[in-house]
């Protein structure tokens, strides 16, 4: 055989190969199952979730689906087409990181309106979750899954009993302080708590975390950098007479600035029972590591 024809054979048998080798069918443990949905004209479809909508996509324009308003957790889905022939999708990602896939159809009288869709993260056992719970990466969240910051959280809330000290609040009949400070990849929890020992509801107004100047002089402009949370474990709105509850707050790391500190201030709703305790940056320098915890 000629040299030319043998390499060209060799070629064409390697290029055959290559492309054999790289068809690879996609293992059946890999493909989320998709839940079929019917919608129509006429009347709206409502899926509700157990935790917030973070992200929705849809498969084309012959259905529209969005937020209901008021509901962070809860999407409507109708057919924006009346008596479209052609089966559709559209995606869901939750804030919890679970992904829902879903197949539509077009019906004149669809039996399901209103579905309650499943609690992916705290059904049963976590390592025996459902296959179309993937869990899907969060860019707030940086490195950590929704689910290992919610596990996070719950730890800290159920372990940490220790308060802080020097970074609390006492008046009006209420205490407001804080538990502790953890560490977790590049996230940061703080555990407060509001203890309310008067007889009178408190009713929350807002609770804010903000870096601030230490000293301010006259005439000039404050400054202020609110910190925002990324999750909140047990988030509180009042807190009945005699009774206490803790709250777990997520952030993405940071420190605080030389000459500033970091103020936790807790407004009463419609009443001036405020509460507020100035956290430094020696404390956050300090902050445990959740794996510690016992």
């Amino acid at each position: 055989m000629k040299p030319v024809i043998f390499i060209l054979l060799f070629i064409s048998t390697f290029s055959l190969f290559a492309q054999n080798d790289y068809k690879k069918v996609i293992p059946k443990n890999n493909v989320i199952p998709s839940y079929c949905l019917e919608v129509t004209f006429d009347k709206t479809v409502h899926l509700i979730f157990p935790s917030c909508i973070s992200y929705i996509d849809l498969g084309s324009s012959n259905i529209i689906a969005g937020k209901a308003e008021g509901a962070e957790n809860v999407i409507r889905v109708k057919a924006a087409i009346k008596d479209f022939s052609e089966e559709t999708n559209f995606s869901v990602i939750t804030d919890e990181g679970s992904f829902y896939s879903f197949i539509v159809n077009y019906s004149a009288n669809p039996e399901k309106l209103s579905i309650e869709m499943k609690d992916f993260l705290h059904d049963d056992k976590l390592d025996n979750r459902p296959e179309n719970s993937m869990e899907v990466y969060l860019s707030e969240l940086g490195v950590e899954s929704p689910q290992a910051v919610q596990l996070a959280m719950e730890k800290i809330y159920n372990s940490n009993r220790k308060k802080t000290r020097h970074a609390h609040s006492k008046q009006f009949g209420m205490e407001f302080l804080l538990r502790g400070i953890f560490i977790q990849n590049g996230l940061l929890f703080l555990h407060t708590e509001i203890k309310n020992t008067s007889d009178i509801p408190f009713d929350i107004d807002f609770l804010v975390f903000k870096i601030v100047d230490k000293k301010v002089v006259k005439r000039t402009a404050i400054q202020e950098i609110i910190i925002e949370p990324v999750r909140a474990y047990n988030y509180l709105n009042s807190i009945k007479g005699k009774e206490s509850e803790s709250t777990v707050f997520a952030y993405k790391k940071f420190t605080i600035p030389d000459k500033k500190q970091l103020v936790v201030e807790l407004f009463e709703k419609d009443g001036g029972r405020h509460q507020r305790f100035v956290i430094k940056n020696g404390k956050l320098a300090k902050a445990r590591t959740v794996g510690k915890l016992e």
